[in-house]
């Protein structure tokens, strides 16, 4: 999937799909289930999307400080509300560098235990944009703890620059 703004195409795993945003891209689990703590709502075994850290509201000069300032964010909004119940604590899993799509990027990854149901396991990915190094883009990935952790390595190791795509506004 193709975030034009940032200049990162995200990989779609097997059992996912992928949607554009204008300032964005998601990849979602073809898996749902009824939210053990809202059962009128729909949960997904997992996700990820891609935004300007600026669009999220989240403060840092680097990648590590921006990772380290969303991670919170993303828990709650992955696994805070009443979905699940609210989060109880969490683990440190990693919090470390990385490369993504050719830049100098950091992870922070947490265990987020719930309330009700499955505990999560959250990640914020930040890096600067091939598009714009002066702009940071965030990932931010929440998928369910009895599902393969490995999902989150693979698609932070299938992030590309974007080739081709966009609004035509390159010339």
């Amino acid at each position: 999937m193709t975030d034009a703004a940032s200049g990162i195409s995200l990989p779609i795993p097997e059992g996912w799909y992928g949607q554009e945003g204008t300032a964005g891209a998601q990849v979602t689990s073809d898996d749902s289930y009824k939210c053990p703590g809202d059962t009128s709502s729909t949960c997904t075994k997992g996700g990820a999307y891609s935004a300007p850290a600026l669009l999220l509201g989240t403060k840092g000069g680097t990648a590590e400080e921006v990772a380290k300032a969303d991670i919170a964010a993303n828990a709650k909004e992955s696994y805070g509300g009443k979905s699940y119940g609210g989060i109880t604590s969490h683990d440190v899993l990693a919090s470390k560098a990385v490369t993504v799509a050719g830049q100098k990027g950091y992870l922070v990854r947490w265990r987020a235990v719930t309330n009700k149901g499955v505990d999560g396991i959250v990640e914020s990915l930040a890096f600067p944009s091939p598009a714009n190094p002066r702009q940071m883009v965030v990932v931010r990935f929440g998928v369910d703890a009895d599902q393969k952790e490995s999902v989150l390595d693979e698609i932070t190791k299938g992030i590309k620059v974007s080739t081709g795509g966009g609004k035509g506004q390159d010339v």
